[in-house]
């Protein structure tokens, strides 16, 4: 009688948690249509006088982790190290504010390209999964076609190309079709591309995959500028955009309802400076229903069911047989790690 009444008590839970997450029905909780998230999030630029952005990309970097992405599925490059430049006066910070806020660097970052590794070459085998069989784990994008990737991207840049180290560039072609292979291989679900540069809007002018949605920080012809210099270092210490941007995502949390819709109107003209551009064209859902944490976060969707599974103890049949198995009554506890046994 009393399994009747707990799996009754459990349809009345799960009924109620699917009306809570995600209104009326089931079908809408899985509306997102992916299962897992990764975000690329690229720094292209050198030299301390690029202090900006890095701090923009480690700012991101910053969101993603906190919004419940693991650093597992976070590909980070970063084209150098501000945190251990001698013109640093902190070692071992990077802030995007004046007022020293946050240390952006933090003790949890984990690049997986540094230096002279960020390269468009690399950067296109990243994304299109061409990487060497010695390539680690901790550097791939192992994304499939159910993931939401999120892409951003900071640097120095013109029409229709973004320099790399100040010794190369991409064109918005190359990156065009590094998508498109993307799409063929079934490496992405959705694409939220982000990127803030002088001319950024040009980056996303020739994509021609489904499934992309783009938001640039400058139109073509404009320049996208800094918001504000750290006298105690005498560089910019964050781009106008990714500032505002930042703004908006301290506050959201990881069940928050804010759209996509929403994000893409950060930074209007009168706090950018420059037009803020955006392309829906190739994005089948409706920007205002889907949902911010989408490809910020890593929210996973559970399907609960009414009915009862029972499985089977594989062991039981192999400990019957095995005469130096002795079944102990004591409960098992985890080992303490910290502090270590004197």
């Amino acid at each position: 009688m009393a399994a009747p009444m707990v799996n009754f008590y459990f349809q009345l839970i799960a009924f109620a948690f699917l009306h809570q997450c995600a209104g009326t029905s089931p079908e809408e909780f899985f509306k997102s249509g992916h299962t897992n998230n990764w975000a690329v999030l690229v720094d292209t630029s050198r030299f301390w006088f690029n202090y900006r952005h890095v701090a923009n990309v480690l700012s991101i970097y910053r969101s993603c982790k906190r919004l419940g992405i693991p650093d597992s599925r976070i590909i980070l490059m970063v084209a150098d190290d501000m945190a251990c430049n001698p013109r640093n006066p902190r070692p071992a910070t990077v802030f995007n504010n004046a007022n020293n806020q946050i240390n952006v660097y933090g003790d949890d970052v984990e690049v997986d390209y540094r230096g002279y590794e960020v390269t468009v070459e690399n950067f296109i085998r990243v994304l299109t999964g061409r990487l060497p069989p010695s390539t680690p784990r901790s550097k791939r994008l192992l994304s499939d076609e159910h993931s939401n990737v999120l892409v951003y991207m900071t640097g120095h840049g013109g029409d229709g190309f973004l320099k790399f180290q100040d010794a190369e560039e991409i064109s918005n072609v190359e990156l065009a079709d590094a998508f498109e292979q993307m799409w063929q291989k079934r490496r992405y679900h959705e694409v939220f591309f982000m990127i803030d540069t002088c001319q950024a809007e040009s980056m996303f002018q020739k994509f021609y995959s489904p499934n992309i949605l783009a938001v640039a920080s400058s139109k073509v012809g404009e320049d996208s500028l800094s918001h504000h210099v750290d006298p105690s270092i005498g560089v910019y210490v964050i781009d106008r955009y990714t500032y505002y941007a930042l703004e908006f995502l301290e506050t959201v949390t990881p069940g928050s309802k804010k759209t996509m819709g929403q994000f893409l109107e950060v930074c209007p003209k009168y706090q950018c400076i420059s037009t803020v551009a955006k392309r829906t064209d190739l994005f089948r859902r409706d920007v205002n229903k889907v949902l911010l944490t989408d490809f910020f976060g890593s929210v996973r969707n559970v399907e609960l069911l009414p009915d009862s599974i029972h499985l089977q103890n594989a062991t039981l049949h192999t400990h019957s047989e095995d005469s130096s198995y002795v079944k102990s009554d004591k409960p098992l506890n985890y080992a303490q790690q910290f502090p270590m046994p004197v």
